[in-house]
């Protein structure tokens, strides 16, 4: 098969790490709560100490990616064991020690694992971009983000799905996350060449440069809706909309919607600029996401629908950005490695900040998970976090991505 005719490859490997990304910190907090009575306090202390741990840790992952590059399948090959294995203990195998130390042992190489492997992914496709014809890196954006939504989707559900077929869901779970690693790797073993690419240029070349400066800004302050959102979902869905039961079926709707999406963005993208159709996506995304603060019990219906209208305008977000920061990078350094260690430290931070600050404050108001009887003041705290806070946050990307001119990138 020819080097362009292996892009479902890179759908595949997506899938696997978004896998591990996202649906982890909307299942892992909630199976733990109900599982072993860990407190949302103590979890969300431990979800932030391993964000700070990606304070040194990501742009190291991304040194480490260079340094080992001509050795990449082999590097890669490791690091996919070591978050099959992680992801089994997290939800496979009874915790040894204190739940609470398991379960922050157990993501920290489910974490490390996918910060080594994402950075290598994404550094390999500016390279594949190279080899594409017409707009290589929104073209191969299309597919990797794509596959990256499927796998959000299938992850997001399954364990709810696989709950009423079998005793232990998340352990069916696990299991079936350690087989998608196998294929995934199977797939992507002849993608790993870094024959003929320019030396690396380090950190400085990344952080010297404005655009980049600004375009990991954005990316920060734009995946900070999708990370309180994500981290407070099941709980909105359960004691705010008092809909338990239907947490799987609207986070697929949700995740569904982007994948459907993403493809249609990109095309739109490489008609009249990807600055341009991701602006309309995140004035949209407002627009959408805005509606949920005027829901209360019973409105699953109503919600349903948001979650289509800002799972499309999710799609946007997930397949521009990175497509115009890998373009940027194949300017400035080609490697890629160093950059994208800084992206994905960036991306993963808000998921810390969401994790620590927003959870503590829950418990503080009063809020119990699976509670009939929570006060009207943490449900109307939950709402507020839920909805209002998302809405801001994307009102200061748009801002930062309006006043940033992508002719360069």
């Amino acid at each position: 098969m020819q080097a362009a005719q292996r892009l479902p490859a890179y759908s595949l490997f997506a899938a696997l790490l978004a896998a591990a990304g996202l649906p982890i910190y909307i299942h892992a907090p909630k199976f733990y709560v109900d599982e072993f009575g860990v407190s949302l306090a103590a979890l969300g202390a431990v979800l932030f100490g391993l964000r700070l741990l990606d304070v040194v840790q990501d742009p190291l992952l991304g040194r480490l990616a260079e340094r080992t590059r001509d050795r990449r399948g082999l590097a890669v090959s490791v690091g996919c064991i070591v978050m099959a294995t992680a992801m089994l203990a997290l939800f496979a195998i009874p915790p040894m020690t204190s739940p609470l130390v398991w379960f922050g042992l157990s993501l920290t190489f489910v974490f490390s694992a996918f910060s080594f492997l994402t950075i290598n992914f994404y550094a390999q496709g500016v390279i594949k971009a190279d080899d594409l014809s017409g707009q290589g890196h929104l073209r191969l954006a299309r597919w990797r983000e794509s596959g990256a939504l499927a796998g959000v989707c299938i992850a997001s559900v399954a364990p709810v799905a696989l709950g009423a077929v079998m005793q232990a869901p998340f352990a069916g779970f696990a299991v079936g996350f350690a087989v998608l690693t196998l294929a995934a790797l199977w797939a992507m073993n002849p993608e790993w060449s870094t024959r003929g690419l320019a030396p690396s240029t380090g950190f400085s070349a990344v952080l010297r440069d404005p655009l980049a400066r600004r375009l990991l800004l954005i990316a920060m302050v734009n995946a900070a809706p999708v990370a309180v959102s994500s981290t407070l979902f099941l709980f909105f869905v359960e004691s705010r909309l008092e809909a338990p039961g239907f947490e799987g079926p609207l986070l697929l709707i949700f995740f569904l919607s982007a994948a459907v999406a993403a493809p249609f963005w990109g095309a739109l993208a490489e008609r009249f600029g990807p600055r341009n159709v991701l602006l309309t996506a995140m004035v949209l995304a407002i627009a959408a996401f805005a509606l949920t603060l005027t829901l209360g019990p019973g409105d699953w219906v109503l919600f349903a629908v948001i979650c289509v209208a800002s799972g499309a305008t999710l799609g946007a977000d997930l397949t521009l950005l990175p497509a115009i920061f890998a373009s940027r990078m194949a300017r400035i350094s080609p490697s890629a490695s160093e950059g994208f260690g800084l992206w994905s430290f960036v991306s993963k931070l808000t998921l810390a900040f969401a994790a620590v600050s927003l959870l503590p404050m829950l418990e503080t108001a009063g809020f119990q998970s699976g509670s009939t009887e929570n006060p009207p003041e943490a449900l109307e705290l939950l709402t507020l976090l839920y909805a209002a806070v998302p809405c801001a946050l994307k009102l200061i990307a748009i801002a930062l991505l309006a006043m940033t001119d992508l002719k360069e990138a």
